[in-house]
């Protein structure tokens, strides 16, 4: 049985946020220059095979209504950047995770996804919708809201170097998202982050990595987890703490760059083989095999959105907030 052993590079970005489309192929340009970089710093050592970028390392949600993110930073996917990215692959051979950017689907017409994709030298081999949007800032559609959405909320990409999924940001709170991706047969988990300070690497409130650890214990996979490192004067009104990480189907931290704003190149090791001799070997905190799924109706009950909710309202802070709050209410 082939021995499937590389480094992982979690690539933490500190640029400017584009207000507009054609900004964005500066950032792009950068991307494409850390991938050169990850893959000669570990030339010598244990090769990169996947590089992995923040959420909106492309584009980010700077504007209020999501009419006005479909007039200036959303879309199609694939574009330039896809392609550039695809090349980029072909070169090193090796698997980008994008980075985010505002999507724009003809199927779907006055919506804006926030979407990620999965790259290799011969295209796209995913597109992931964030499902659970951070609102009531993100204005993005979640693909779970759109009542005849027919793709995969959580795909999963089968590759040479094992099965890799991927999650966006607020989806990590939510332990079923990343469950789910277990379930589709991810063996590393990618999260691709914009976590903002207080919540960043640092006690008193580390969730970034007590999330990222918790994550990789429940579902016994990698997580290679790369956030935004963006400077309060690139990316106001938040500050942004970067430390992005490596955690290893333990929960171990294998690499993790230094808090705080600023450029990284997290480089640490990925065993799938020993990863899969664990879950086949493994009996005792195998939760995967473990679990009781008809011990939880809550799941069997609708939540969010509400149901009376208004499905031809154009998402905005304001509406997400109406939203919010009828659901709180449903809850009592």
């Amino acid at each position: 049985m082939e021995h499937i052993r590389y480094s992982v590079a979690c690539c933490q970005t500190d640029m400017t946020n584009p207000i507009e489309r054609q900004a964005m192929r500066a950032n792009t340009d950068r991307m494409l220059s850390m991938i050169d970089s990850a893959a000669a710093g570990a030339a010598p050592f244990l090769p990169v095979r996947l590089v992995v970028f923040p959420e909106f390392a492309h584009s980010a949600p700077v504007f209020e209504t999501a009419q006005e993110l479909l007039n200036k930073l959303a879309v199609e996917i694939p574009n330039q950047h896809t392609e550039r990215l695809q090349q980029k692959a072909r070169e090193h051979n090796l698997y980008i995770q994008s980075g985010s950017m505002l999507e724009i689907d003809p199927k779907w017409p006055g919506h804006v996804f926030n979407t990620t994709c999965l790259i290799s030298g011969e295209g796209i081999l995913y597109k992931y919708r964030k499902v659970n949007t951070w609102i009531p800032y993100e204005v993005h559609t979640s693909p779970h809201d759109l009542e005849d959405y027919d793709e995969p909320l959580f795909p999963v990409a089968e590759t040479p170097i094992g099965r890799i999924g991927c999650a966006i940001c607020y989806d990590w709170l939510f332990p079923e998202a990343m469950r789910q991706l277990a379930a589709n047969g991810a063996e590393i988990m990618v999260r691709v982050s914009a976590y903002m300070d207080p919540w960043g690497a640092t006690e008193p409130m580390a969730w970034w990595t007590v999330i990222n650890r918790a994550r990789a214990i429940e579902n016994i996979a990698y997580v290679a987890a790369a956030n935004q490192g963006a400077s309060l004067k690139h990316y106001p009104p938040y500050s942004w703490p970067g430390g992005s990480q490596v955690v290893d189907y333990d929960g171990r931290l294998l690499a993790e760059a230094s808090p705080g704003p600023g450029e990284r190149i997290v480089v640490a090791p990925i065993d799938i083989s020993a990863l899969r001799h664990e879950r086949a070997s493994r009996r005792g905190h195998h939760m995967l095999a473990h679990l009781r799924t008809e011990a939880y109706p809550v799941y069997q009950q609708h939540r969010y959105p509400p149901e009376n909710a208004n499905d031809n309202e154009q998402l905005s802070y304001e509406s997400n907030n109406r939203l919010i709050d009828q659901s709180k209410r449903d809850l009592s």
